[in-house]
């Protein structure tokens, strides 16, 4: 018996009342794919916001590369610097290169081996010519700058260590200066300008520092070439070879109690010489070197 079909035509026919094969699974998929959009841009936002990494003192650390390319730069800068006031450098510095290079290779040669001592001797010549830059570099900064308001407020601030200088902390409508520096030893007060008239600053000063510091040391130093001064070429020298007095807890407390005098109560000229910033580079470059 022959079955008969429904004549309902609101009866669903064909495919039309079915579930579409990819419809449930397409669904899920596009919110999968919505999900691991948006996934990926939390973890770049995670990435983009996570802390930068600190160097011991606190500040974002900078990459090698970055850092090797800003110290060549400043290299640069220093050795253009120095040679328009020493023509002779870059002769000098390649009489030295050649000169030790060819004592290392001779060495070489009688060890038999003079391939073997090319590097040492490219390595050891390149140093030295390093090092008599370094020193004609300072020389011909110290020539500029000696004489000059400033000069040793900018001596002190380019020394190396953990040397705390206020420039310019007493001084005249002359320029004399007094600057104050704490460190190690203690304080050392050093002055610049007319003798006479320095020395009172440096007397006045020390009385009101005494006031704070108790018993800690202090230092006097005038700036200058006659007996009993400091010449300015030897001012970093011989502040930093003063006895060690003082440890570092020591100097700290002693800069807290000391932030009460304040600071400078002159003005100072930033950099002695026209482009100040430049010398200022080519000290800090010389004294890694020194």
């Amino acid at each position: 018996m022959a079955r008969s079909r429904s004549s309902d035509s609101t009866a669903p026919g064909g495919s039309a009342g079915r579930t579409p094969k990819d419809g449930g699974r397409g669904r899920t998929s596009g919110a999968t794919a919505a999900g691991a959009t948006a996934a990926g841009k939390a973890g770049k936002a995670g990435k983009a916001g996570k802390a930068p990494k600190l160097d011991k003192n606190g500040q974002p650390k900078v990459g090698r590369m970055r850092k090797l390319r800003s110290q060549g730069g400043m290299i640069k800068q220093a050795y253009t610097l120095t040679r328009k006031n020493d023509p002779k450098l870059p002769w000098i510095m390649l009489i030295w290169f050649v000169a030790v290079a060819a004592v290392i290779e001779l060495v070489g040669i009688l060890l038999s081996s003079p391939l073997l001592f090319i590097p040492l001797a490219v390595l050891f010549g390149a140093l030295a010519a390093l090092i008599v830059f370094g020193r004609r570099a300072q020389g011909s900064a110290y020539r500029q700058v000696e004489g000059q308001p400033g000069a040793a407020a900018w001596v002190l601030e380019g020394m190396r260590g953990d040397w705390r200088v206020s420039s310019g902390v007493a001084g005249t409508p002359q320029m004399d200066a007094v600057h104050r520096v704490l460190g190690r030893p203690g304080i050392i007060l050093v002055g610049e300008g007319v003798p006479g008239r320095v020395r009172g600053l440096i007397a006045q000063e020390k009385k009101k520092i005494a006031r704070v510091v108790g018993d800690t040391p202090i230092y006097d130093v005038l700036v200058g070439d006659d007996e009993g001064q400091v010449p300015l070429k030897k001012l970093s020298t011989h502040v930093m070879k003063l006895p060690r007095n003082l440890s570092a807890a020591e100097v700290n407390s002693l800069g807290r109690r000391m932030s009460a005098l304040g600071g400078p109560r002159m003005p100072v000229p930033g950099g002695p010489l026209p482009g100040g910033r430049q010398m200022s580079v080519s000290q800090r470059q010389v004294r890694r070197r020194g």
